[in-house]
């Protein structure tokens, strides 16, 4: 065994004991509590947000109630599907690289109605209301298939 191979050894430091006399390292007087005051004081716990008996910052403001969706759905109306080549496979993705819908965060792409579908097309990866669908299969086009 040489000095190179020697491991440190940690060690638990013992906390102080607060209020044990003055040779506890924390002890005497106010014992690190400050002077006087509701905090100085023996077992007073405070709530969270109490603000010595003023009406507190969270009964001052207005409520603001109701919560918002985190989904975000992008609509395409079936009109706008006409300008792809007959029997196309359309995606989302082709829809960002045509311009149709922009590249924004979105969780999803729904197909609605708002007019017809006058070609054949592959449709994959939207959700789609019922009238579109039904549409959609009237058209001749797959979707989702």
């Amino acid at each position: 065994m040489d000095l190179s191979n020697l491991k440190t050894i940690k060690t638990k430091k013992k906390a102080k004991r607060i209020g044990r006399g003055i040779g506890s390292g924390k002890g005497g007087h106010t014992v690190g509590r400050g002077t006087k005051g509701q905090k100085a004081r023996k077992g007073k716990k405070i709530a969270v947000g109490f603000e010595g008996g003023q009406v507190p910052l969270y009964k001052r403001l207005p409520q603001l109630g109701g919560f918002k969706s985190r989904k975000r759905v992008v609509s395409v109306r079936l009109l706008q599907l006409n300008r792809f080549d007959e029997g196309a496979e359309v995606t989302p993705e082709l829809l960002i690289k045509e311009k149709i819908i922009k590249n924004r965060k979105f969780n999803n792409v729904k197909i609605v109605g708002g007019g017809e579908l006058k070609k054949k097309l592959i449709l994959k990866g939207f959700s789609y209301s019922k009238g579109s669908y039904e549409s959609v299969k009237k058209s001749g086009s797959t979707i989702n298939d």
